[in-house]
This record gives structure tokens, sequence and C-alpha cells, in this order.
């Protein structure tokens, strides 16, 4: 533990923030999971596409400061291959 005050109070901003980043992170991790599960259950391709666009946007603020920019955009491109594909086989 440290022992001068201000590495005290980095030590607290550090604790802060890293919870704030795992909530974020989670949060992505859980629509991502909503939006898998909605392409398996078959859902309609308006509430997968909304979807989409909801974990697309998490990822997108994630970058930089949670996640590295090209995973953000590997997995954004993932997921819009999914749906993209997932839209033509409803259309099909």
């Amino acid at each position: 533990m440290a022992n001068i005050k201000s590495a005290k109070k980095q030590a607290r901003k550090a604790e802060k923030r890293r919870m704030i980043n795992m909530d974020r992170k989670s949060s992505i991790k859980t629509t991502v999971r909503k939006l898998l599960s909605a392409i398996e259950k078959g859902e309609s391709v308006e509430n997968v596409q909304a979807m989409f666009r909801t974990a697309e946007a998490g990822i997108a603020r994630a970058k930089r400061k949670i996640m590295h920019p090209n995973t953000s955009a590997r997995k954004i491109s993932r997921l819009a291959k999914k749906v993209s594909d997932y839209a033509q086989g409803q259309k099909s």
C-alpha cells in the first residue's frame, strides 16, 4: 500500500476506474451475447439490426480506453458479418 498522500489518491482513482471499466466491458459482453442468442432464436431482422446498432455503439465507445482499437474493429466487423448473413438468410 502507498504511503504518500498523492500515491494513495492515485490508488483510489485507479480502483474506481478499474471498476468502471469492468462494468462497461461486462455490459458490452452482455449486449453481444443477447445479439447472438437473438440470431440463434431466429428473431426478426429489424430487432436483430437494432440490437446490432446498440452493440456496435458500445464497442465503439470502448475503443482505446477499454480495448485496443483493432480489437473493437474486429468485433464490430465479425458481428456485422453475422447480422448481414442472417438478414440475407431471412430474405431468401
